[in-house]
């Protein structure tokens, strides 16, 4: 991107304010996943235990600091997503036991935008340790509830909360989006 994205101007705010404000919604004090020196002013903040590893790293570090059993793991370049979904996503985890749910779409899951258990975090830590940093691999090995397209879309949601942003032509799509008549929220209100 050649910017940090979690301070990205967007709908009046930063990537990392919606990211925020969409946590809150099913978590009053949600912690920010990153380096303390850059984030602190922003809320609580966990660096990784396991320096260099990506996503998983961020998830074991995040389920590692956390006292609660069920743990939204939100990514902060999704600046569509709504808190309504993530109120949606934490009452479908909650409602059954397995250890973590997660969206999957066009074949490929969201694995931050889940929710995970921490009963995941020696599984997450052994793939670490042996370099296996692919968090769609710690899937296989715990009971994961898989949320479907047809799921998704039954509940009223629209594939644009999804839209990653990676890259500047993603930044300028996004952008474009939101000022889209059409793009009422990206919940489908019929």
């Amino acid at each position: 991107m050649g910017a940090d994205k979690a301070f990205l101007g967007f709908g009046g705010g930063s990537f990392l304010s919606i990211a925020l404000r969409n946590a809150r919604a099913v978590c009053p004090e949600p912690l920010i996943v990153g380096e303390a020196a850059r984030y602190a002013a922003f809320g609580t903040v966990v660096e990784d235990r396991f320096r260099g590893c990506g996503p998983l790293g961020g998830i074991h570090a995040a389920l590692c600091a956390t006292r609660t059993e069920w743990n939204l793991m939100l990514s902060v370049d999704l600046p569509l997503m709504l808190p309504e979904f993530v109120g949606w996503i934490a009452n479908e985890a909650i409602s059954g036991e397995q250890l973590v749910t997660v969206p999957r779409r066009n074949g490929r899951c969201e694995p931050l935008c889940a929710v995970y258990r921490r009963g995941t975090v020696p599984i997450i830590e052994q793939a670490l340790r042996a370099g296996d940093l692919k968090v769609d691999a710690v899937f296989a090995k715990v009971p994961t509830r898989y949320l479907s397209e047809a799921d998704i879309h039954a509940a009223g949601f629209r594939d644009e909360i999804f839209r990653n942003v990676n890259t500047p032509e993603d930044y300028e799509l996004v952008k474009r989006q939101l000022h889209k008549s059409e793009f009422a929220g990206a919940k489908d209100t019929h």
